[in-house]
């Protein structure tokens, strides 16, 4: 596998072309932009260290949902659940 340098993940909507767009950016180059923006700490500790695909699942859906505070039109798209699914227990 190629080794990557650390990068800062960008996603926007574009909403003239209806489209999701994911980028990545060097984080020294992006610390300046975002100085002073909306802070939103995830705590992997309060996740237990497991990025699982739950974890997966509610992040996604917390950027859509942060998206949608300032482009509400995306919102016509969505159908997702906001609170946690809970697993069936396994016996």
């Amino acid at each position: 596998m190629a080794a990557h340098p650390p990068y800062s993940v960008v996603l926007t909507y574009a909403e003239d072309r209806q489209r999701l767009t994911v980028q990545t950016v060097d984080p020294a180059k992006l610390a300046p932009l975002v100085a002073g923006k909306i802070e939103i700490p995830i705590l992997l500790d309060e996740y237990d260290f497991k990025l699982d695909d739950e974890f997966a699942r509610r992040l996604g859906v917390a950027m859509l949902n942060l998206i949608a505070l300032g482009q509400p039109d995306i919102k016509q798209y969505m159908s997702v659940t906001q609170e946690p699914i809970n697993k069936p227990s396994s016996r």
